[in-house]
């Protein structure tokens, strides 16, 4: 099958790429001029210079494909370089579903985010609006909505790396998040991070399985797991003991309304706001129909972390 990319050169998008050439399918990407060197086995892809925002770039990558996976997602933006929630995670999404209808493409995959909804945080609600148009057009389209994402980064930006880098490195106290006046909940909201190897082999069986078009799925790891702990556990294979602190939200907020406008602020006021709701979901008859045993948040997993 040739399969389209749309957001190939990114984390999840170098998996997917691996799974789709080990099961036999022919990737087509789309490579913004210069990003070349950012795709893993390039020379076993079709490689499509041009932009989302432009669709005849698109049009171009989707010519021929039998498939198309759009899964480009950011965790900030940055208005001033025009890369925008609504551009790339709505706007973009639904151009390419266009240019597919067009195209003559049928099956469609969207990489969504578990806990999304209309009235969320603008990252939320973009990928939220995408998924609701989606499901009005022609398309056999199947929805992935991952939790948190981890695995060996290979250079990009990945959940447990970016924790190590801004909150287990620092020779400062980590922060345990909590709501409120008093710090009895400090860091005790849950997360249940999975694999970037298990999303990407959902999302590939995915293309061929029948029982999959027309269906949303929510990706979640095996277990679920307290910041708190999550922190513990990254300090502990790193081997780097960490003092963590209670920190209130509303402190954090107040200093993020000032600066996350700035890349060298490590967290948004919307990146709170997600995390302090909690991230986890029961994926184990998702798992179960794909086949796949999912591979557990734990030190072994983690062994990346000190490469």
């Amino acid at each position: 099958m040739k399969v389209a990319i749309i957001g190939g050169t990114g984390f999840v998008g170098s998996y997917l790429l691996d799974e789709l050439l080990q099961q036999g399918h022919q990737p087509v990407l789309l490579v913004r001029p210069g990003s070349e060197s950012k795709v893993v086995q390039r020379e076993r892809c079709a490689l499509v210079p041009g932009d989302v925002k432009d669709r005849e770039s698109i049009r171009a990558t989707l010519a021929g494909c039998d498939a198309a996976i759009y899964c480009i997602g950011i965790l900030r933006e940055l208005k001033s370089e025009g890369i925008t929630f609504e551009e790339l995670q709505f706007q973009g999404a639904v151009r390419t579903m266009k240019v597919a209808i067009e195209a003559g493409i049928r099956r469609f995959v969207l990489m969504s985010a578990n806990g999304v909804k209309a009235e969320g945080t603008v990252y939320q609600n973009t990928k939220y609006r995408a998924e609701q148009y989606l499901k009005t057009t022609e398309l056999d389209w199947t929805i992935f909505r991952p939790s948190v994402i981890f695995g060996d980064p290979r250079g990009k930006m990945e959940f447990c790396t970016q924790l190590y880098e801004q909150m287990i490195k620092p020779p400062i106290p980590a922060p345990l998040f909590y709501d409120g006046l008093f710090p009895s909940n400090a860091g005790s909201f849950e997360l249940a991070p999975v694999h970037v190897r298990d999303v990407a082999t959902v999302f590939v069986k995915s293309l061929t399985l029948p029982a999959a078009v027309r269906q949303t799925y929510s990706l979640c790891g095996p277990d679920s797991f307290a910041w708190k702990a999550i922190i513990k556990t990254l300090a502990k294979v790193t081997g780097k003991p960490k003092l963590m602190l209670p920190t209130p939200v509303l402190a954090v907020k107040l200093m993020a309304a000032a600066l996350d406008r700035f890349a060298f602020f490590p967290i948004s006021r919307d990146q709170i706001t997600m995390l302090m709701e909690g991230n986890t979901c029961d994926s184990t008859a998702v798992f179960a129909l794909f086949g796949v045993t999912p591979i557990h948040f734990n030190e072994t997993a983690l062994v990346y972390l000190n490469s």
